[in-house]
């Protein structure tokens, strides 16, 4: 790790510490040659990740892409990035041990999370996903999934 006062190449770690997710490490590091100390983080990564799309299709995972289509089921629902955040965390986490995922896999996935967290937007998504195309979609969709 390169210091980020004077760019030398040698820098120890003076301590290190688990985040409360678990899944990020604090490295707080000094340089051997000024001194300057400063803190790193280093995360999980899902890198190998695809997603099996309609008609065999294959596309490399983009948290962006999911990251959207959550904010738009949860569009004025007063939830925290915090929260989403938190839920994409778990969801890669969850797909971490897998080289690939369905899309619909994912979006299953997104809907059981929802379910528990805002039934607003688990509808809203739900309504996207299986392509609801009128009142009564969502009425039986309602009556079969919520109203147990």
């Amino acid at each position: 790790m390169y210091c980020i006062n004077c760019w030398n190449p040698n820098t120890k770690v003076i301590d290190s510490r688990a985040s409360d997710d678990g899944k990020t490490i604090r490295r707080r590091r000094e340089c051997e040659n000024c001194r300057n100390r400063f803190t790193t983080f280093e995360k999980m990564e899902i890198m190998t990740l695809v997603v099996e799309k309609s008609w065999k299709r294959i596309e490399k995972y983009n948290r962006e892409k999911l990251e959207d289509s959550i904010l738009k089921a949860v569009n004025k629902r007063n939830m925290s990035v915090w929260i989403i955040n938190d839920i994409i965390r778990k969801l890669e986490f969850k797909w971490g041990s897998k080289w690939e995922v369905t899309s619909k896999q994912v979006w299953k996935d997104v809907l059981e999370v929802l379910a528990h967290v805002d039934e607003v937007a688990y509808i809203r998504y739900a309504s996207v996903h299986l392509n609801f195309e009128s009142a009564k979609d969502f009425a039986e969709f309602i009556q079969k999934n919520l109203e147990k």
